[in-house]
């Protein structure tokens, strides 16, 4: 298969995952990204096998306890199709590493990563690179036999932190506003388009929840609309945004 970034090609993604609302907020959170195209979603292993077979993603992104045929039932066929990560609630140690021995080239906990760290995560993917959260202890290295990666449990990997793609690269002096990590990636996903709804679902929080983020990010940037942040945290004069 041609490397798409020299193909020009986006990335293809297939999202499986039984709650209708992760894979919506996956998909807007993915979908916001020119360089990454969602092209099917599936609610079990079975319907994943079914939409990859169809499909032809290069990344598939699979949760671990789905009704009916789950992923770790699904994953060898899965990975015979198109690299795997496992993004998913469960972090129990034997979860983990028979997810690793069926052919997971990748582990992420929700929770444990930001939603730039899971864009760079599946980029990652595209150039072989496995990303696994930090907290499970389990690296991966290159298998100079076979070409292919190996989980070593070892010390931590490291879930690297991307930068928003497009215009929304964050700007040298964003760390003075003094917002969290939190309010960062809300304000990230508000720059890119997203509304309450989709934030929510991508950061797996409650809409209320974003709304109390927003608030804050607006008293920090001391705006009173959403237009009027975005100008703040680009770096730009207001106008051509409106939300």
């Amino acid at each position: 298969m041609p490397d798409q970034a020299l193909s020009g090609r986006p990335l293809r993604v297939l999202v499986a995952d039984d709650n209708p609302v992760v894979r919506a907020g996956l998909t807007a959170l993915l979908g916001a990204h020119p360089d990454i195209d969602v092209v099917a979603q599936a609610a079990d292993g079975r319907e994943a096998v079914t939409a990859a077979s169809l499909h032809g993603p290069d990344v598939v992104l699979l949760d671990v306890r789905m009704p009916g045929t789950d992923g770790l039932t699904a994953l060898p066929r899965l990975a015979r199709l198109a690299p795997v990560m496992m993004l998913t609630y469960s972090r129990e140690p034997e979860v983990v590493a028979e997810a690793l021995r069926r052919g997971a080239v990748g582990y992420l906990v929700h929770g444990e990563f930001t939603a730039a760290e899971l864009i760079t995560a599946v980029r990652d993917m595209r150039h072989g690179r496995a990303t696994v959260t930090e907290s499970l202890g389990v690296s991966y290295e290159p298998d100079e036999s076979s070409s292919q990666m190996q989980p070593v449990v070892a010390h931590s990997s490291e879930v690297r932190t991307a930068a928003p793609a497009g215009p929304f690269r964050r700007g040298p002096d964003r760390l003075r506003h003094g917002l969290s990590s939190r309010e960062v990636e809300v304000m990230d996903l508000i720059a890119s388009g997203m509304n309450n709804q989709q934030i929510a679902a991508a950061c797996f929080i409650s809409e209320k929840t974003v709304k109390n983020h927003i608030n804050r990010i607006f008293a920090k940037l001391h705006s009173s609309s959403r237009s009027e942040a975005i100008a703040h945290w680009l770096g730009t004069a207001p106008g051509g945004w409106s939300r």
